[in-house]
C-alpha cells in the first residue's frame, strides 16, 4: 500500500474513532435532556393540577354526599382539570378514570416503591409516562392523582434527530474521507516526483531533477535530493572525463611506444641476422640505447601523471622561492650548458606553501621545454613576482590555434624535433596537474616567432 493511502486510511480511522463516540454521546445527552425535560414539565403540570383539585375538594363536604353524587362530582372535577390524562384514587381504589388506559395499581406501586415519582413504561412501540401526587381531599381524606401521558412523540423526535445526525455524520465522514485522500495525495505528490526522478537517474538520465513547490518537510527532502543529484552528476561527469582522458592517454602511449619499439625491433633483427661492420653495430646499439631511454622516460612520466591524478594528498610546507630557484638552476646547469642556453633568474616572491619536489619537477619541465624551443645562445628567464612564477623564452613560439592543445598528454607541436630531442609530450600535462594540486593554474602566453611565457598563477592576482 502506498504511503499516501496509509496516511489517509489512518487519518480516517482516527477521525471516525474520535468523532463517532463523541457524536453518539452528544445525541444521547440531547435525548436524555428531552426526556427529562418532558418528565419535568408533566410533573409540574401534575403538581398544579393536584393543588387545584385539592382546593376544590377542600371547599366541599363530600362526606355528606351520596356515593352517586360523589362520583358525579369527582368526574366533573376531573374533566375540568384534564380528565383524559388523570386517574383519581380514593381509599386505594380508582374513583375516577376517564383515560384510555387501565392502570395496574399493584404493579405501579411495586415499580414506584410506594414513593411519589414518575416512571416511563414501554408498551409495544409506545412510551407511557406515569406520575402520581398525593392530595388532601378535605372531608374525603387523602387522595392520589395519577398522571398518565403518552410521550411516544418525544422518543420519535429523538429517533428522528438521531437518524438525521447519523446521516449527517456519515455524509460528513464520506466527504472527509474523500477530502483527506485527495489532500494527502496532493501533499505527498512531490514524493512521486522524487521516485520518478530517482528512477530516471538510476537509468542514466542524470539531468533529471524534482520540481520543488513546497517549503515543508517533503520540499526539504526534495531539495536535498536535487543537491545530491547535482553532486552525483558532477562526480560522474568528472569520472567520465577522467576515464576518457586516461583512455586517450593510454591510446597515445601505445602510439608513442610503437615508433621506438619498431625501431628497436628493426635494429635488433638486423644485428641478429645480418653481418654488419663494427661501426654500424655501434650506431645500431646507440640507436637502440637512445630509443630504450626514450621508452623509459615515457613510462616514467606516464606513471607520474597517473600518480598525480590518483593521489591529491601532497606535502605542503613553507618553501623559500629563492632557494627553490637556486636548486633548479643547479639541476639545469649541465643540460642547458650542453645546448648553449643561458638561464637567468629573478625573484622577489615571499615564501609559499609548496611541495618542493613537485614544484622542482614543474619548473624543470618548463625550462626544458623553453630550451627545446630556443636556439643556441638564447636566454631563458625564470622569474617570481607576487603570486606568479614564470618561465620565458625567446624561441619559436606556439601558434595561436594550438595554444589550447599543448597541455594535452602526448601532444607536440613539432613532432620531428620533439622525437629527435627525446620529448614525449607529457611535460605540460604534468605541469598542469602540479599547478592544480597547489590551487593554481598554468597560463600560457605565446607569440609565434617571438617566444613563450608559461606562468603558474595563484588566485587573487
Amino acid at each position: 500500500m502506498k504511503l499516501w493511502k496509509k496516511l489517509s486510511l489512518m487519518t480516517v480511522i482516527v477521525l471516525l474513532l474520535t468523532t463517532g463516540p463523541s457524536g453518539a454521546a452528544v445525541i444521547w445527552h440531547a435525548a436524555y435532556y428531552n426526556v427529562e425535560k418532558t418528565r419535568e414539565n408533566y410533573e409540574q403540570q401534575l403538581h398544579f393540577t393536584a393543588l387545584s383539585l385539592g382546593t376544590e375538594l377542600s371547599r366541599n363536604n363530600m362526606a355528606s354526599y351520596s356515593a352517586i353524587t360523589q362520583n358525579s362530582y369527582l368526574n366533573y372535577l376531573m374533566q375540568k382539570h384534564g380528565a383524559d390524562h388523570y386517574i383519581l384514587l380514593w381509599e386505594n381504589r380508582i374513583a375516577c378514570n376517564l383515560t384510555p388506559y387501565n392502570l395496574n395499581l399493584a404493579e405501579y406501586d411495586r415499580q414506584a416503591n410506594g414513593k411519589e415519582q414518575s416512571i416511563i413504561q414501554k408498551t409495544g412501540d409506545r412510551y407511557i409516562l406515569i406520575a402520581d401526587k398525593t392530595i388532601s381531599g378535605g372531608s374525603m381524606g387523602t387522595c392520589r392523582l395519577i398522571l398518565i401521558q403518552d410521550i411516544s412523540d418525544v422518543y420519535a423526535d429523538i429517533r428522528q434527530q438521531a437518524l438525521l445526525a447519523g446521516i449527517l455524520y456519515l455524509g460528513g465522514a464520506v466527504l472527509a474521507v474523500i477530502l483527506i485522500f485527495l489532500l494527502t495525495r496532493k501533499i505527498l505528490s512531490p514524493l512521486q516526483s522524487l521516485q520518478q526522478a530517482a528512477e530516471d537517474i538510476g537509468c542514466g538520465r542524470l539531468s533529471k531533477r524534482v520540481d520543488i513547490r513546497t517549503n515543508d518537510e517533503v520540499g526539504i527532502v526534495a531539495n536535498a535530493f536535487n543537491v545530491m543529484a547535482d553532486q552525483i552528476e558532477e562526480q560522474l561527469t568528472a569520472l567520465s572525463e577522467l576515464s576518457e582522458q586516461r583512455r586517450q592517454m593510454l591510446g597515445s602511449l601505445a602510439h608513442e611506444m610503437k615508433t621506438p619499439m619498431t625501431s628497436i625491433i628493426g635494429y635488433t633483427d638486423t644485428l641478429l641476422h645480418v653481418r654488419v661492420k663494427e661501426a654500424q653495430q655501434k650506431r645500431a646499439l646507440a640507436h637502440i640505447h637512445q630509443e630504450s631511454r626514450r621508452l623509459e622516460r615515457i613510462s616514467g612520466k606516464m606513471m607520474s601523471l597517473i600518480g598525480l591524478y590518483d593521489n591529491e594528498s601532497i606535502c605542503l610546507e613553507q618553501t623559500s622561492i629563492t632557494d627553490l630557484f637556486a636548486r633548479v638552476c643547479e639541476l639545469e646547469r649541465l643540460p642547458l650548458s650542453q645546448k648553449n642556453i643561458h638561464l637567468q633568474t629573478y625573484c622577489e616572491m615571499e615564501d609559499k606553501m609548496l611541495d618542493s619536489d613537485l614544484f622542482e619537477s614543474l619548473l624543470i619541465n618548463l625550462i626544458d621545454n623553453s630550451a627545446k624551443a630556443s636556439s643556441p645562445g638564447s636566454t631563458v628567464f625564470l622569474t617570481g613576482t607576487e603570486n606568479k612564477i614564470s618561465v620565458t623564452d625567446q624561441g619559436c613560439g606556439i601558434p595561436e590555434k594550438e595554444l589550447k592543445q599543448v597541455t594535452q598528454a602526448f601532444y607536440r607541436i613539432d613532432k620531428a624535433r620533439s622525437r629527435k630531442e627525446g620529448g614525449c609530450g607529457l611535460g605540460l600535462s604534468l605541469c598542469v596537474e602540479i599547478a592544480r594540486l597547489h590551487q593554481a593554474e598554468l597560463v600560457i602566453e605565446s607569440e609565434e616567432g617571438r617566444g613563450t611565457t608559461v606562468s603558474v598563477l595563484w588566485s587573487g592576482t
